[in-house]
């Protein structure tokens, strides 16, 4: 039977020289004979838990010894400081009870395949990696909502089965709605347009779907955004808003996350220096900067840099590999074979970006204005900042009907104009994690930029009507919460940052 006395793992520094229960499941074991050295987890954190012969019944002792990895079981101890115990105390046991004895656990320490752990997620999840993102990912969710709640913004919930795109029409999931067709929504902007003209400020936190055909490591065919929609603002406005959360989201995790961003390897002097202001840059500029000499130059220098780094992780395994095959005991053993799946998929990661160099340094070299950016020309401006970056003002055939177009600013591209836009590109490579922009509110104008991009008048005749009746400057963005997690924990798979990823060729659970 369950103790309702236990004690969390998170709570034992309050403990120390007294005596609790804890109750979770063994994460790692190991034994010299006559002592044993569990690794207990239970959902806070991690505790080494120490089975001295003779302290405990002997064959308890004995039991506890055979226990296989993922064994549900409440331990009782004594708790003692430890600076060299995960977590910075242990607890010496002084009586056990098993709950369920497990076999066969199908996750080792041994590397294993992404297909197979994302087909085992349902398990995957409880290994310390994960559970460190889902622990800030919970951080990231709740420091949106406080920061929206607190600055006066009203939660508004948004459909998810839509009648019209609000973003490309091709990315579209389209569904048999009682023999009508309707759309998994991309974005809850439109409809939060809406609601800011009765509340203000708003903002809708929900999943979002793009029926996107990518397979590349920033993208999910469902994600999380954040939007907020506020009346009377301006570009400049929503830089600021932007700015503020970000860098708020960011003080919270370090506030409430350090450990698990030091057990990812997050930068975390990086994510310090992570306040305003944010670099700015106009799309122009940006062009400017991929295609010039300056981009060649830090290409070349990044690909030097890479190789190097390749050199070196590679004599790190080969020097682990040796080492396995010597005599050494099971938990060193077993901590080589945890570095060794590290060591592996960091190099996979640097042959990725050691491949994808030259042709990025090429793709940006050949950038010409009026195109979209895309995701290596993203990665090459971020990389080249350490801090988040807006790039704002981007040709208006580029962009989406509903973005204002900037009449103030004729390009010097023919007549191509520029609308009140940006995107946030976050620091290092990992690219937007943002875009938004100031709303179309003139009536004529509107209804012409529906009609140039062959969209059906009478699908937006609801969202035509709010330039009619009491039309005002407006804006917002949406934040996507997995892009963002990947940034803040250094993580390059998009698909680490949810708990179940939806992906184009795999979804398994």
């Amino acid at each position: 039977m369950v103790n309702d006395n236990r004690t969390s793992i998170t709570e034992l520094k309050t403990f120390v020289g007294q005596e609790v229960t804890l109750a979770g499941w063994i994460y790692q074991a190991r034994s010299s004979g006559k002592v044993q050295f569990i690794i207990l987890r239970d959902g806070t954190g991690l505790c080494q838990c120490v089975v001295e012969k003779g302290k405990i019944a002997d064959d308890l002792f004995e039991k506890l010894e055979h226990l296989g990895q993922e064994s549900s079981l409440i331990i009782t101890g004594v708790v003692r400081a430890e600076s060299r115990s995960v977590g910075g105390y242990e607890l010496a046991v002084t009586n056990a009870d098993v709950i369920h004895a497990t076999t066969d656990y199908p996750i080792t320490p041994k590397e294993h395949g992404i297909d197979f752990l994302l087909k085992h997620r349902h398990l995957h999840l409880r290994s310390q990696r994960q559970w460190c993102i889902g622990k800030i990912r919970h951080t990231v969710v709740d420091a949106i909502r406080r920061f929206f709640n607190d600055n006066g913004f009203t939660l508004v919930d948004t459909p998810i089965l839509m009648a019209a795109a609000g973003e490309e029409e091709q990315t579209l999931f389209e569904i048999d709605y009682f023999g009508s067709p309707l759309y998994l929504t991309q974005t809850g902007q439109l409809h939060l347009e809406c609601a800011a003209a009765s509340f203000g400020k708003v903002y809708c936190f929900g999943p979002t779907f793009r029926a996107e055909k990518s397979k590349t490591r920033r993208h999910l065919t469902e994600f999380w955004m954040v939007e907020p929609e506020v009346a009377f603002i301006d570009l400049n406005g929503l830089l600021e808003l932007a700015e503020n959360l970000v860098s708020y989201i960011v003080a919270r995790v370090l506030q409430d996350n350090k450990a698990q961003l030091e057990t990812l390897g997050a930068d975390i002097a990086g994510l310090e220096n992570i306040k305003p202001p944010f670099y700015r840059l106009t799309y122009t500029e940006s062009v400017e900067i991929l295609t010039g000499e300056k981009t060649a130059k830090f290409m070349a220098e990044q690909l030097t840099q890479l190789k190097q780094q390749k050199e070196t992780i590679e004599k790190r395994i080969a020097e682990l590999e040796v080492e396995q095959k010597g005599q050494i005991k099971q938990w060193k053993r077993d901590k080589n074979a945890a570095e060794l799946i590290a060591l592996r998929s960091d190099l996979e990661e640097v042959d990725t970006k050691i491949e994808n160099n030259p042709k990025h340094a090429q793709a940006a070299s050949e950038f010409r204005w009026g195109k979209d950016l895309g995701g290596s020309d993203e990665t090459i401006i971020s990389q080249m900042h350490d801090k988040p970056v807006f790039v704002t003002h981007y040709p208006r055939a580029a962009k989406a009907f509903y973005m204002k177009t900037d009449l103030s600013a004729v390009a010097d591209r023919g007549n191509d104009k520029v609308v009140l836009n940006f995107d946030t590109l976050a620091p290092k490579g990992f690219g937007e994690i943002i875009g938004g922009s100031v709303r179309e509110d003139n009536y004529e104008i509107l209804l012409k930029r529906i009609e140039e991009q062959g969209l059906k008048r009478e699908s937006y005749d609801w969202y035509l009507d709010l330039r009619k009746y009491g039309s005002v400057p407006h804006g917002g963005f949406g934040l996507g919460v997995e892009r963002t997690i990947a940034w803040l924990t250094g993580e390059p798979h998009i698909r680490q940052c949810i708990a179940f990823p939806r992906l184009m060729d795999k979804v398994y659970i």
